[in-house]
């Protein structure tokens, strides 16, 4: 039996992603969804109809989160609304004493994710965190666990590719898609995950040098390819691709390169793993290095739904909190800006608000 209540959540946006957190928690006896928040009634009707089907208690529903807060009941809430409309909603959550977790990206606006990044350091005894499910992936975790016990000895280069394809209809499917303000380019929606593993695995990045291109969609504002080089501070190099133009879609893959290994990741496997402490050098280590992992659930939205419960009940930070999406907004927004201004960027030029303000635009345009 659960020795804790569940905790009471609120779905902030009831789209595709929302359901999909509304019915994690009808699985989950951590959690129990108390209330569903969109402004379209539609929504939220098929959302609380899915949720009857998996036989959870009917929600309250409500058409904006701030009427949800006022009427109560909730211990924590999940911001699944368009991209720039997250830190404005996590703030009005956190002040009103709640947990907060946020759908990727943190924002697309750094200096609103930077006023929720502070004010969430001034209540330490709430949880906030960003959802970036494929840290807990198995072939992550395995990579992580390599790096921290330093068997690639030196890492020297990282190749990150996020290649998929989105189609004009996709784009053309809402007003917000594509578009600077509410959804970001194939970086910034697409590619976040991948450049978020990315930075777990080496670290922060010095700096950024990028170029993007609109080559084969029409009628967005955004790029549907940027290319970046990144250096860290300990020298390694890191090539960055996130692409929304490549068919029929080539999913993701993920390099790490070191003096002593090398380790490949594609379609969120572990699709190579080598290390000189190994026996042969043609043997299978990608089953051996899965094979030692702690178990844990094998859905990584469920594991991290699990990690941010647990940190809440110990009063610990998440594994992907506010900082870590902060990291990952600021390094987006620092390919953008190399992009529009022709130069290399400082990472933590963007972090401190060097460029608040400052337009961004793509290169090449169809």
């Amino acid at each position: 039996m659960n020795p804790h209540p569940p905790l009471r959540l609120a779905v902030v946006g009831c789209g595709v992603i929302g359901r999909l957190h509304a019915e994690l928690a009808a699985h989950s006896p951590d959690l129990h969804v108390a209330a569903l928040i969109d402004p379209s009634s539609a929504a939220t009707t098929a959302v609380a109809e899915h949720l009857h089907r998996l036989g959870a208690p009917p929600p309250r529903v409500h058409t904006d989160l701030t009427t949800a807060l006022a009427d109560g009941g909730i211990d924590i809430v999940v911001i699944c609304t368009l991209s720039g409309t997250h830190a404005q909603l996590g703030l009005e959550a956190l002040e009103a004493g709640l947990h907060v977790v946020i759908e990727k990206p943190l924002d697309v606006d750094v200096a609103a994710a930077r006023h929720l990044r502070d004010a969430a350091a001034q209540r330490p005894g709430q949880v906030i965190a960003v959802i970036s499910q494929h840290r807990h992936d198995p072939s992550a975790r395995a990579v992580r666990r390599a790096l921290d016990a330093r068997r690639f000895g030196r890492i020297t280069s990282a190749v990150a590719n996020t290649d998929w394809f989105r189609s004009q209809e996709y784009y053309d499917s809402a007003a917000w898609r594509g578009t600077w303000a509410l959804d970001g380019g194939a970086l910034m929606n697409q590619g976040v995950h991948t450049l978020d593993l990315l930075l777990w695995f080496l670290g922060e990045p010095v700096d950024v040098t990028a170029h993007t291109a609109r080559l084969a969609h029409e009628r967005i504002e955004v790029e549907d390819v940027a290319v970046a080089i990144l250096r860290f501070e300990d020298g390694a190099l890191a090539t960055l691709h996130a692409t929304t133009a490549a068919y029929p879609d080539l999913g993701v893959r993920l390099q790490i390169h070191g003096t002593d290994g090398s380790a490949v990741i594609a379609r969120d496997e572990l699709t190579f793993f080598h290390t000189r402490d190994a026996e042969d050098i043609d043997g299978d280590q990608v089953t051996r290095e899965l094979a030692e992992l702690n178990g844990g659930p094998g859905n990584s939205h469920q594991a991290q739904w699990t990690d941010i419960v647990t940190a809440i009940r110990e009063g610990r930070t998440p594994l992907v909190d506010v900082d870590a999406g902060f990291l990952a907004l600021t390094t987006v927004r620092a390919v953008y800006l190399s992009a529009t201004l022709g130069r290399t960027i400082r990472v933590a030029d963007v972090a401190d608000g060097k460029y608040d303000g400052q337009a961004t635009r793509t290169g090449s345009q169809t």
